[in-house]
Parts: structure tokens; sequence; C-alpha cells
């Protein structure tokens, strides 16, 4: 099952699903025609047309016709489409890339029962650490190789743990060791200078010729350039050890994101629902089956969840008054807020890094400190000029983050759209610490159960259709 679903546009469900000779050939078969071909196709499957509705069925998928083109589901359908295609074909491999990124909470709890009782071997890459927890095994591929852990996400975090503070140890061992190396060649070689300042003044004393002199002194210089060069080596290759240390430990130890406390005092009220529903112009029918009633307080950290549809990111929209209620009434105080979506688009695509950043630019920074920030998140000169739009999702939100450090606006609201779609774990531990430690009111909408816990997300609102 891939992550991205594209290509197959031009196919129908049936298609999709790999059963399309085989249904062609039953139909033929009913209608008549008893050519051996048709026989030979559909190889005894005579209830493959049920077998396909149950398993789409199954799937939350109910009522979507075989003949269907895929180009009008949307990534959540596309994605049970595949999995029940899993379970029709009883594959004895399967392969999933990211299989949660567009499911609610319901197809992931499906997804997670799928995993618990195939029998099928299963390779799965995901940043689900729900997921990850139901595998056996972990392997993670970085720059130095693929590394086995045998064990599923928990027991690979603790093991990174242990590994991350023997290298934290052995880095604070080399670096004492390097000042050592350092005070140790000044202090051999101010003794070396004093010695041999004090031999050339014993010698002229002595009236030893100065020929005889230049070659003591000539001679003294080469033993004290050896002695220094040895210990340089020493130093150097201590370096040499730190750098490759450092590059071994995760980057998120260097990163770490602190906003200000928002100035609003805890408990605010901030927005106040009566009643409110919504229904878009070319429809009469209400978004919500019930009308929905709430208040949003200062500090609160609070998650919409609800299955595909169900119009959380429209609720999101209403709270922040980029959309009228069609019934009932909403009010609201004055706040700021930021709203990252799943796409980031917070960010430019057209614009390179650094003029992304230099837009965020309020308080007027020199450029040394823009590109001191920069660095500080994660991205290097090399980078800087590099367009927006070839960054990839944890990057966009690394620079989203560091944009709003430039700015240095703490909100009273941060709004988050699937904010762990399409990112790796390093981004999700980075985006989850981020959040973690802000102060002020949060609105997420998300079925990543780690993140949400992990996040501090207190109270939640639902409505599932």
């Amino acid at each position: 099952m891939p992550q991205h679903f594209g290509q197959y546009d031009g196919q129908t469900v049936a298609q999709a699903l790999g059963i399309d000779r085989k249904l062609t050939a039953l139909h033929a078969i009913l209608n008549g025609d008893a050519a051996e071909e048709h026989f030979v196709r559909l190889d005894d499957d005579w209830n493959i047309e049920e077998r396909a509705q149950a398993a789409l069925d199954a799937w939350q998928l109910a009522g979507i016709s075989l003949l269907r083109p895929l180009k009008g589901l949307s990534g959540g359908e596309k994605t049970r489409l595949f999995l029940a295609g899993m379970e029709l074909g009883k594959p004895d491999t399967i392969l999933l890339d990211e299989p949660t990124n567009h499911l609610d909470t319901a197809g992931r709890e499906r997804l997670y029962d799928f995993v618990r009782r195939t029998s099928a071997t299963v390779l799965v890459i995901s940043h689900d650490r729900t997921l990850l927890n139901l595998l056996p095994a972990i392997c993670e591929l970085s720059r130095n190789g693929l590394a086995y852990y045998g064990g599923n996400y928990d027991f690979y975090k603790e093991q990174k743990e242990v590994h991350r503070n023997a290298l934290q140890q052995q880095l604070e061992e080399k670096e004492k060791a390097l000042r050592l190396a350092r005070k140790t060649a000044r202090e051999v070689e101010e003794r070396k200078a004093r010695q041999n300042t004090r031999g050339e003044k014993a010698s002229i004393k002595k009236g030893i010729p100065r020929i005889l002199l230049g070659g003591l002194k000539n001679h003294a210089e080469n033993s004290s350039s050896r002695l220094s060069n040895v210990h340089a080596e020493k130093a150097g290759k201590i370096q040499q050890e730190i750098t490759s240390l450092k590059g071994s430990l995760s980057r998120t130890d260097k990163l770490k994101t602190d906003f200000n406390a928002p100035a609003l005092h805890t408990g605010k009220i901030l927005v106040t629902a009566r009643d409110i529903n919504f229904h878009y112009p070319d429809s009469d029918a209400n978004l919500w089956p019930a009308p929905l009633s709430f208040q949003l307080r200062s500090g609160s950290r609070l998650c919409i969840k609800g299955n595909n549809g169900s119009g959380k990111t429209t609720l999101l929209k209403l709270i922040t008054g980029e959309l009228a209620p069609t019934g009932g009434a909403i009010e609201r105080a004055d706040f700021t807020y930021v709203y990252l979506d799943q796409e980031y688009s917070l960010i430019q695509n057209g614009y390179t890094v650094s003029e992304q950043a230099e837009t965020f630019n309020l308080r007027h920074l020199p450029e040394h400190e823009i590109k001191t920030i920069l660095n500080r998140y994660l991205f290097p000169q090399d980078v800087w000029n590099k367009p927006c739009g070839k960054l990839s999702g944890g990057e966009k939100m690394r620079l989203a983050f560091c944009c709003l450090m430039i700015a240095d606006n703490t909100p009273d609201i941060f709004m988050l759209d699937e904010p762990t779609n399409n990112l790796d774990i390093e981004s999700v531990e980075i985006i989850t610490a981020a959040i973690r430690n802000y102060q002020g009111t949060i609105l997420v909408i998300s079925h990543d159960r780690e993140f949400l816990k992990e996040a501090g997300i207190e109270q939640e609102i639902s409505f599932f259709l």
C-alpha cells in the first residue's frame, strides 16, 4: 500500500482491488457467455463480488460501487480501499507505507486490529507510535546504516536513550580530555620556552661562540616544534572523535523551542458557542446532526475529534471567525492565534528558506541573528537558498516554528490541524516538545493517540457522523 495514490486515479475501485478481470468474467458467464477463458479467469471464485463488498463494508466503505473511479475518493477512503484489498487478496507479505496518514480514529483502530491478527509478514514504514508498538521488531535507517532492535517502539526508545546517554558520557569525557590536552600542550610549550631562554643566557655568560649558540638555539626550537606537533596531533585526534560523537547524537537534542508565556490570564473566556451549526451555500443540510455548544478558555488544551468529513476543520474556521455559523451564535474575545495545517501553508513555497525567515523579521534583527536562529533550527548555510517548495514536511514544520521565534510574537492560541501527518519520528518529537512546553491555549485536530498524550491534551470535542 503506497503513501500516495494519485497514480491510481484513472482506475476503478475494482481495478485497484485487482478483481476487475474476475468480475468481467463472472458477469459474462451470468449473462450466458460460456467461453472457457471466462471460467479460467474466474477460477471458481463465484462469490468474488460479495467478498469484495464485504471487505469494503469492513473498512467503512459501504455503498461505494466497484465501478466507481478512484479520482473522486478522499485520501482516507483510498487508504481504506487498499487495506480492504489486502484483506480480500490475503497476500503472504504486506508492505505498508505510512498507512495511518489519512485515517481517522475508527480507521486507525481497524488497521491496528488487522495488524494484530494477520498471519502475513508485515513491513511498515510509519511514524505512528501506536502502530509501531504493535510490531515485534524495529529497523532504524540512518546515515550510519540499518540498525535492528528486537522489540517494539517503546523498547526501541529505551535502547536509544541508553545509547544516547552513553554517547553523551563519551562526549563529555572526550571534551574533558581535549581541554586537558590543550592545557598540557600550553604548559609544555611555556616550560620549554623558559628553559630555552635560561639556557641561552647561561651560554652567553660562559662565553660560548655565537655560531655555536645559533646551532643550540635551532636545535631547541626544533625540539620544541616536535613536542608541540605531538600535542597538537593528540588534540586534533580528540577533536575528530568529538565531532564524530556529536554527529551520532540526535539533532533534536540541539533544538529547543521556548515560546514566551502568552499575555492572557489563565481561565479567560475566549470563545462561547451556543447551538451552532453550519451548512455550505450549495447545500441545505447541516454539517452536524445536533448543534454544538461549548466554551474555550485561555490555557485550555483541547482536541477536536471526529471521523473523516465530520467538519473538524470547519469548526476551527468558525472559532477563528473565518466562517460564520449558519445557525446559533458564537462570541469571541480578542485573541491572537497561529494556524498550522498539515501542509504548513504558513510557509510560502516560492520563497527561499532565508527569504521566508526574513518575512517574519518584524523586529528588524540584524542578519547574523537571523542566521543564528536558522542554524539553531537545523537550517545550516547550505540550505538558506533552498526553495521552501522543496522542503519536506518536517523541514517546513521546523521552519514554521523558526519563523515564529524570529517574530517573537507568541500567539494566545496554537491551532494545529493533523500536525503529525507527513512527519518523520524526529520531527514528531520536535513538535511534541514544542507544544508540551507552550503555556498558552491549544486547539488540535489529531488522531495520533501518542502525540495527544505526550503533548498534554486534556479535553476534547467529539462528533462522529
